[in-house]
Order: C-alpha cells, then sequence, then structure tokens
C-alpha cells in the first residue's frame, strides 16, 4: 500500500490508487463489510472515508489479497479478532519498511 497524505477524509478513488486496485474494489468491499466501515457522504453522494475505515481497509486488504481469505472468511476473521489481525498487520508493515532501508543500503554498498 502506497502512503496516504494526512487528511481527515479520504475518497473512493484516493483508497483505489494507495491500495493499487480498482476503485470498485473499494466500493465492493464498503458494501460487503458495511458492518465495519463508516464513511460518510458528501453533496455529491461520494463516500468519504476517515482514518479508522483505512485501517480497516488495510485489514480487509492484508486477509483477501495477501492472505488469500475468502471475503466470508475475512469477514469473520474481522468480527472476531480484529485487535490481533491489526497488530499482526502493524509488525508487517514495519518489516517492510526495515526491509525497504536495507535494500537502500545494499545498493549504495
Amino acid at each position: 500500500m502506497k502512503d496516504l497524505p494526512d487528511k481527515i477524509y479520504y475518497r473512493t478513488a484516493e483508497l483505489a490508487k494507495a491500495f493499487e486496485v480498482n476503485p470498485s474494489k473499494i466500493r465492493y468491499w464498503g458494501k460487503e463489510f458495511a458492518f465495519a466501515l463508516k464513511p460518510k457522504k458528501n453533496n455529491k453522494g461520494e463516500s468519504l472515508y476517515t482514518k479508522k475505515d483505512v485501517e480497516t481497509f488495510k485489514l480487509i486488504y492484508n486477509l483477501v489479497e495477501d492472505n488469500g481469505y475468502t471475503l466470508e472468511g475475512a469477514k469473520n476473521k474481522i468480527r472476531n479478532g480484529r485487535q490481533k489481525i491489526n497488530k499482526n498487520i502493524s509488525v508487517i508493515e514495519r518489516l517492510k519498511k526495515v526491509k525497504a532501508e536495507l535494500q537502500k543500503i545494499k545498493e549504495n554498498l
């Protein structure tokens, strides 16, 4: 996932770009995981997602895209063990950053 700018709300297109998926996937996941995502709507009817929603999308992405869960499996996992999954994702993200830094160092040697 690419970094998002520090904002209060993010549009569907911004999330799609950050997660490198089609906007339709973000909208679909928004419907499928409505119990966990609570976007606001602007005057144009566009969904606006908070930082908490972005964290939920990270969780969904990790379960479905990285770990091969079905949507039903991901829903069950989120309902039953969200804190543990978030901790694991946080550790994985930090490790990816460390790996990237080490690769930069290696290239400079």
